[in-house]
């Protein structure tokens, strides 16, 4: 089979010193927040529950702190909780907290999936210029008594937008590659929807983390390597937890020499290694990410997580039928469709280009 291999040891070797002892500290505080868990789903005393939760409250101060201040130094990393204002943080706490929630059924995950994205993009290029702006002319369906027209400003961000690939890691990252790629179209004063770019990735789930592999299956791949050279890849993982599956891809390309002009990454929840050893690993790389989690435990889930954000949005696989692009999307059902309409477009060109190739591919007159 085609397929390329990362080892979580690999990625252990981008670390630094400094990293390394900032994770060991970040794991004793979360030893004590384990032990909390533990007489908080055990006990049935009030008084015992009170202080708990009082410990609670003060271990995670702790370890936010902690994050920030390792953050506050590394231009790769853009926690969106740290670096807007005060009055943004209870909308991403509120949002955060209903994806966590484990009565958050589907169509509601979804749904706060699509908010996370909108709050990212705005992190990401929403600080352009107030003076620079662009102007849209919008027919409205008022016709008396004549038809009406209006007229909006947006930022103009087209040259910082409208070189970009979107890089799918499948299967749980298509879903918000789409709502991104969306959003770009929307602030793009030409409608650019961006190519796409769908790599088969997985993580050996027989594996722990301090031993795990990254599996890139290229034969169920769909991408142009000539249509990534010199471009903005932007890649949309719901959760990082190691980072694995980035660095994978990533590095495979340039080593087909690809070199892309910038990677960024935006996730909704991304684990405090995970980030680090993106921002290690990658030159001119940048994390964008709603919420930061401080740990990993040893299957390399994030804690406290949200679970598996792929079967959340997506639903899960049976493992004797897993499905293929087409089948995925099918799933999403005809709003996804109708909203995605340009997103799924390029996303079938990229699939039956790849499946049906050109002559000119194939060498056929």
């Amino acid at each position: 089979m085609n397929r390329i291999i990362l080892k979580a040891e690999a990625l252990d070797g981008f670390l630094t010193e400094s990293d390394k002892s900032h994770l060991a500290k970040m794991d004793g505080l979360y030893r004590e927040a384990l032990a909390c868990y533990n007489i908080l789903s055990t006990t049935r005393l009030e008084s015992e529950r009170g202080r708990e939760e009082g410990n609670l409250i003060r271990l995670y101060n702790e370890m936010g702190s902690l994050m920030q201040e390792i953050c506050s130094g590394e231009k790769g990393l853009q926690v969106y909780s740290f670096l807007t204002p005060q009055e943004s943080h209870s909308e991403a706490s509120r949002v955060i907290a209903k994806l966590r929630d484990y009565r958050t059924e589907n169509v509601e995950f979804v749904y706060y999936i699509q908010r996370a994205y909108e709050m990212l993009f705005k992190l990401a290029w929403g600080g352009t210029p107030a003076s620079n702006k662009h102007y849209m002319l919008i027919q409205t369906p008022v016709k008396v008594p004549v038809t009406n027209y209006a007229i909006h400003k947006i930022n103009n961000i087209d040259e910082k937008i409208e070189n970009t690939v979107m890089c799918v890691m499948l299967r749980g990252a298509l879903l918000p590659s789409m709502i991104l790629s969306k959003e770009i179209e929307e602030y793009s004063s030409h409608a650019y929807a961006t190519p796409f770019a769908l790599f088969k990735i997985n993580r050996d789930d027989t594996k722990h983390e301090n031993d795990m592999e990254y599996i890139l299956d290229l034969d169920k791949s769909y991408f142009n390597l000539e249509s990534l050279d010199g471009k903005d890849l932007i890649f949309a993982d719901p959760m990082n937890a190691t980072g694995g599956s980035l660095v994978t891809v990533v590095k495979y390309l340039q080593g087909e020499g690809v070199r892309p002009r910038s990677v960024r990454f935006f996730n909704v929840i991304a684990a405090l290694k995970g980030a680090l050893r993106v921002v290690r690993a990658l030159d001119n790389c940048v994390v964008y990410t709603l919420w930061m989690d401080p740990v990993l435990n040893e299957l390399a889930y994030i804690m406290p997580g949200l679970g598996d954000a792929g079967d959340r949005i997506n639903g899960r696989d049976q493992a004797e039928y897993p499905r293929n692009i087409i089948q995925l999307i099918a799933d999403y059902g005809s709003n996804i469709a109708q909203l995605y309409r340009a997103q799924l477009r390029e996303i079938e060109d990229t699939v039956l280009g790849r499946v049906f190739p050109s002559a000119r591919e194939t060498g056929e007159k």
